[in-house]
């Protein structure tokens, strides 16, 4: 970092592009955080010095992997080093040098894959460490358990999943016995999560579709049939425009709605009970982050007496 004339391995100061000055961190987990300062000293003595300006970190169950952003070829003595380095902190170098996708792994080749697992649903999910997944997996156990409870899936229900991401609720859902389709923005995604499908024999429950749900109508909506319930797990950014498609007569029975944005939530929550008449049935908060002022929030909205579905799932 030019500004304080060193290498700096860390987070970024509060509104600012400059790495702040770190020599542990209590929100990475400790095995990462003793690894600050000789990270450090792995870039310093790399001759790509001032052409990586980013690490990724993955932690799996079974490994941890560091990406590492490269803008230029690494050369024999780099290669070295990170050898080295991964042997030193038993960890996995990967390279990426142009967008997410270039990402491969430089070494060990024989590392475990990287996966996390739900035990309570005897779901394993294996992940690339440049795909999204909830950084505390712990946790994550903990609000998929919970969203599970309130959505309450059972055999023979048809459930939408949306914005499912790699299948973090797809899964648990369809280890119900529920048929489930998940829809997603990211064919990335979407192709990991059949994936994991596959790995955990639950395809003959699951269907996925590309889909950008920020551009949801009602009509696109219709066409996808009828659905006993449905969770909802955005970004940031929030789902006004699937929620707006929900059809006040056919809508599902019960929504679960995940939220990493209280803002939006709160918008969302607005459109479902006063414009779509659910009803507003228990909310709460689960701190995926902890050091920090984000949450992960849960409601759930319900109606009564709602026909069963009859949508029709893609093989």
């Amino acid at each position: 970092m030019a500004k304080k004339e060193q290498v700096l391995v860390g987070f970024h100061e509060r509104r600012s592009g400059f790495i702040a000055d770190m020599r542990e961190c209590h929100v990475l987990p400790k095995s990462m955080s003793d690894q600050l300062l000789p990270l450090r000293e792995l870039i310093s003595a790399l001759s790509i010095v001032n052409d990586m300006p980013q690490i990724e970190l993955a932690v799996g169950e079974n490994v941890t992997v560091l990406v590492f952003r490269v803008m230029t070829d690494i050369n024999d003595a780099d290669l070295a080093l990170f050898k080295a380095y991964a042997d030193r902190w038993q960890v996995q170098i990967w390279l990426q040098p142009k967008g997410p996708d270039s990402a491969y792994p430089l070494y060990p080749l024989d590392a475990p894959a990287l996966t996390y697992s739900l035990p309570e649903f005897g779901i394993e999910m294996p992940f690339k460490p440049t795909e999204f997944t909830q950084v505390n997996y712990a946790i994550n156990r903990v609000m998929v358990a919970r969203a599970m409870s309130l959505l309450d899936p059972q055999p023979g229900e048809i459930i939408a999943d949306m914005f499912c991401g790699l299948g973090n609720f797809t899964l648990p859902i369809a280890r119900s016995g529920a048929k489930v389709l998940g829809m997603e923005g990211s064919t990335q995604l979407v192709e990991r999560a059949l994936e994991g499908a596959i790995h955990n024999q639950l395809d003959h429950l699951t269907s996925y579709e590309i889909a950008n749900l920020f551009e949801m109508t009602e009509e696109w909506l219709d066409k996808l049939g009828r659905f006993d319930k449905m969770l909802i797990d955005p970004p940031r950014d929030g789902a006004m425009a699937l929620c707006q498609s929900i059809s006040v007569e056919h809508g599902p029975k019960r929504i679960v709605y995940v939220s990493c944005s209280p803002a939006t939530l709160a918008r969302d929550a607005d459109i479902l009970v006063n414009v779509k008449g659910y009803t507003l049935k228990n909310a709460g908060v689960i701190n995926m982050f902890p050091h920090t002022a984000h949450v992960e929030s849960i409601l759930l909205g319900s109606k009564k007496n709602k026909p069963s579905a009859s949508a029709v799932l893609k093989p």
